[in-house]
């Protein structure tokens, strides 16, 4: 079992690498054909990694569920991939295999940590999944989005207000209601709601006033947030309105304006709230608070030291000793037992997904779609930023979920909207594209045919 462990560190980092590899090249592939190659060899080596991480962990847990499991996800996984080209030939399967890759690596930690939240987690995305079908074509036809600009604010607000009147505090924070037996993050779903209220505000009008009333509603967003204490959500509502506001109006002095803003009310934070204050003392030095606040800070950092560049290897090393290491300190347990090596690569990969997505948003001619990619990928790059900051000490813990890979039902089927939200725009560019190409090849029929008519009349003149 040690042999095959220690020599499943390498084999698991390799498969990494050539993923990630794979992925910056596919914007330098000159053909279709060549980047549908490079797509299904990145199907394959996912599919590996997940069926060779199971396989090793039943090795050492000797639960057959997790292999049920596994074969669940690999029927999951193809599904998926198999719908997304009968139904969406356009879509981008760049997009579809990084989420992908990354729901695995998810699966295989939560599942090393914990079998039945494990299961759970791959029920959500499974069905999360069948929603976000849904969401291109509903993209695609339902011109009328961009006209419901105070339903989005109203629904966000509504939804955040819910969770501060209801919500049971959970880490020093309101973050979750529950409804039916089912605890739900509504705040996740705010995210999404934001950014489309913020894109129809600012997509044909961008004047000081809009500008302004953005702003006023944005600033309801993160105050009802900041008294829940959720601060870490606040931050990335913030930094998404940071960027929709300075796309859309292309002025500085707004985002500059909003800094200094939020930086007020960030030391206002600090003063007001005890838990804010443990978490500022706690990254300042946390082994002088290792015993209370800086306990989880130093057992992410214990871990990540004792993984080094190339793991313990699966299931050998100790992330149940890093307190939530499941939720906002899995990335820590990731480079554990994979190694840094392996999670720098994930890190690339994440950043390969946010690239493609401002990508996707600056070919879109439509601003209003436009502004929704942007918001919507800022949002998600955010995210990563403040969960891997966080757990490595380069910024105060916040308590964010790593996208597709931490354990949480509200964020993973959040993100896999939020993904399908941007498939769905990239479809539309593509369709644009044809209406463009249309419309070129039919000025050169006319053209021609105008041609054509006074060759002729002439000819009889």
């Amino acid at each position: 079992m040690n042999v095959i462990t220690q020599l499943s560190r390498y084999f698991f980092i390799i498969l990494m690498l050539f993923f990630t590899v794979e992925d910056y090249l596919y914007f330098g592939k000159g053909s279709d054909e060549a980047r549908d190659r490079l797509i299904s060899r990145q199907i394959i080596i996912t599919h590996v990694f997940v069926i060779s991480g199971f396989l090793l962990l039943f090795l050492h847990q000797r639960d057959m569920r997790l292999l049920i499991l596994a074969a669940g996800i690999i029927v999951y996984f193809i599904l998926t991939i198999g719908l997304y080209q009968a139904l969406y030939p356009s879509a981008s399967m760049l997009l579809a295999n990084n989420m992908l890759m990354m729901l695995g690596v998810g699966f295989i930690m939560i599942a090393r940590l914990d079998i039945d939240k494990a299961i759970m987690q791959a029920l959500i995305a499974a069905g999360s999944t069948v929603i976000a079908f849904l969401v291109p074509v509903i993209i695609r036809k339902m011109k009328f989005l961009r006209r419901l600009t105070w339903f989005y604010a109203v629904v966000g607000l509504a939804a955040l207000g819910a969770v501060l009147v209801l919500a049971t505090v959970s880490g020093g924070a309101k973050l979750s209601v529950e409804i039916g037996g089912f605890t739900l993050q509504l705040s996740e779903l705010v995210k999404i709601t934001l950014v489309f209220f913020l894109a129809a505000k600012l997509a044909d009008d961008k004047s000081f006033h809009s500008a302004a009333v953005a702003t006023v509603v944005a600033a309801m967003h993160v105050g009802i947030l900041v008294l829940s204490r959720d601060l870490g959500t606040a931050v990335v509502f913030f930094a998404a309105y940071i960027v929709v506001v300075f796309v859309a109006t292309g002025k500085l002095r707004y985002p500059l304006v909003g800094l200094a803003g939020g930086s007020a009310a960030a030391v206002l934070a600090y003063y007001l709230f005890g838990h804010v204050r443990a978490r500022v003392t706690a990254w300042q030095d946390p082994f002088a608070v290792y015993e209370t606040s800086g306990y989880q800070i130093v057992q992410g950092l214990f871990g990540i030291g004792a993984g080094g560049w190339l793991g313990t290897g699966l299931g050998e090393g100790s992330p149940g000793m890093i307190p939530v290491a499941i939720k906002d300190a899995i990335f820590a347990a990731i480079c554990e037992e994979f190694g840094s090596i392996f999670a720098i690569c994930l890190l690339l990969v994440c950043m390969s997904m946010f690239l493609l997505i401002v990508s996707i948003s600056m070919r879109i001619r439509n601003v209003f779609y436009k502004l929704i990619a942007i918001g919507l990928g800022a949002e998600y790059a955010i995210q990563v930023f403040l969960t891997v900051g966080g757990v490595t000490k380069f910024i105060p813990l916040t308590g964010i979920t790593l996208p597709l890979i931490s354990y949480g039902g509200s964020s993973v089927m959040s993100t896999i909207i939020l993904i399908a939200i941007v498939e769905g725009l990239y479809i539309l560019r593509h369709d644009e594209d044809e209406e463009e190409q249309e419309m070129i090849r039919h000025n050169a029929r006319e053209r021609v045919r105008a041609e054509e008519g006074e060759f002729h009349g002439e000819t009889k003149i």
